[in-house]
């Protein structure tokens, strides 16, 4: 499907690819189909020139958008395969995750650079301080360069040694960071034949038709629907701004996370055409207010970063649904579905990732929910199995984040999730202090460790003694989540009393 997009974006150049908005909800054209195919171009030809090639890994720490993509058309021109790097993962995981990738160059944009704390004030002679992650890989920027940031990815030099062939093999497309622990993190590894796949999928689930708008800012978004010939809006962040985005764009199918939907409905908005939405559970009342706002068909998707799409299921069908458990619908074309003994949920199929990085491969992705077949063979969710927590459509896993919390005068630390409503979680971080140790001392210990969490930074700190369980005692994650909605509720019924 790369290589349709390819080829689509230079027949139709001046065609609306990418499209944008304004505060008053005003669509503008950020992007045609032939500004992609020259900044893939411009991309590819820089990177070339730096040697990157088939077998090369090249960090990506770019937002969604126009050269976001460049960037993932470059990669797959020269054959190499792309680390997706989140720079709000906080600089202990970034470092952990690059030090297992060992990318040949990191490319960032500028927001990026600075949310990672890679780019530095200029000094006095204003020389540009490359980041303290260097030693992993060269850092260069991707699109504008601000004050500290580090040298620019193309120029004029590289464009001028022209472009190479297309690789036209299998081979690692990209890789996706997922569990693990700082000392030991997991990365998926998925081929250039399983994205297709997925993408492949994903066209024939959506159907996009040519010329007429979707919006979502996923790649799983962009990419179909740009080979199809449909240009893509990406979401205003503001629901304000999105839901004026909707009323003058009337796309023929969204895509937006739980949490977005529910911040767009409550500020009024209202959809045309087929809504998706995915990264987090979605209820049959959050579908049934997504089509009573408007949209055609309501569709929830179950996903995973090793599997994308696994199943789905429209609203009618998920609000009729009376067994036990959440059911997400009957697995896509190509997925087939099996419980392990334990109830485990395994998920085999085209599109499935190869193996994770470091391993060897598996055909069964093993997905830590627990889950069960029924009579028309939809699967039905009935928990999970893995540690992971859920806040606002971004899954985090506490194993990377609880060594840091371990500092003088603690004795146990753990992440648990709290349910907040809707299948949305608060993350909280319980802490047993050391018999004797002063509190106040350990809360400003914990005050860096917690700054450098980033994105995972917890919504609450308790401490308070950490249930223990088996023979071997070790911490109970399940009543330690107990404890902390118990705890939260208390503080809330206080609040009430006051």
């Amino acid at each position: 499907m790369l290589d349709t997009l390819a080829h689509a974006l230079r027949t139709r150049p001046d065609q609306p690819a990418v499209l944008g908005t304004t505060r008053t909800g005003a669509v503008r054209v950020k992007a045609t189909n032939g500004d992609l195919a020259a900044l893939a171009d411009r991309y590819t030809a820089a990177l070339h020139h730096r040697g990157i090639g088939r077998g090369s890994t090249i960090g990506v720490a770019v937002r969604p958008g126009p050269r976001a993509l460049a960037v993932m058309l470059a990669v797959h021109r020269l054959g190499a395969r792309a680390a997706v790097l989140d720079p709000g993962a906080g600089p202990d995981v970034l470092r952990a995750r690059l030090a297992l990738a060992r990318p040949d160059v990191v490319l960032a944009d500028a927001t990026a650079q600075a949310v990672a704390g890679w780019a530095r004030p200029l000094a006095k002679r204003a020389r540009l301080a490359l980041p303290d992650l260097a030693e992993l890989g060269p850092v260069v920027t991707v699109g504008p360069r601000l004050p500290g940031c580090a040298p620019a990815l193309d120029s004029g030099t590289a464009r001028a040694t022209g472009l190479p062939g297309p690789v036209d093999e299998d081979g690692d497309a990209v890789i996706v960071f997922t569990s693990g622990t700082t000392s030991r993190p997991r990365a998926v590894v998925h081929t250039r034949s399983s994205l297709a796949a997925g993408m492949a999928t994903v066209a024939g689930l959506v159907r996009p038709e040519a010329r007429r708008p979707v919006l979502g800012g996923t790649f799983f978004v962009l990419l179909p629907s740009l080979a199809s010939g449909a240009p893509v809006a990406l979401p205003a962040r503001s629901p304000r701004v999105l839901a004026r985005q909707l009323r003058r764009l009337a796309p023929q199918a969204t895509y937006l996370t739980p949490p977005q939907l529910r911040r767009l409905m409550a500020e009024g908005g209202r959809f045309t055409g087929r809504v998706w939405t995915g990264s987090a559970p979605a209820s049959a009342d959050l579908l049934t207010r997504v089509k009573r706002a408007g949209a055609d068909e309501a569709w929830g998707v179950y996903a995973l970063t090793e599997l994308f799409p696994a199943a789905a299921v429209e609203q009618a069908d998920k609000a009729a649904f009376t067994g036990d458990g959440d059911l997400v619908g009957t697995p896509l074309p190509g997925v087939t579905a099996k419980t392990d003994a334990s109830g485990e949920l395994l998920l085999s199929g085209p599109a499935a990732r190869h193996r994770y990085l470091g391993e060897e491969p598996d055909p069964w992705v093993a997905t830590g929910d627990r889950a069960h077949l029924d009579g028309s063979g939809r699967i039905v969710l009935e928990g999970r199995a893995k540690d992971m927590v859920l806040r606002y459509a971004e899954n985090i896993y506490p194993g990377l984040y609880e060594p840091s919390l371990h500092v003088p005068g603690v004795e146990l630390a753990l992440l648990v999730g709290v349910p907040a409503g809707d299948g949305d979680e608060r993350l909280v971080a319980v802490v047993q202090p050391r018999q004797g140790a002063d509190r106040a001392t350990l809360r400003s210990a914990l005050a860096g460790p917690l700054d450098r969490m980033g994105s995972a930074r917890p919504d609450t700190v308790l401490l308070a003694d950490i249930p223990l369980a088996g023979r071997s005692l070790k911490p109970d994650r399940a009543a330690t989540a107990r404890l902390a909605a118990a705890r939260l509720a208390g503080r809330g019924a206080e609040r009430g009393r006051g």
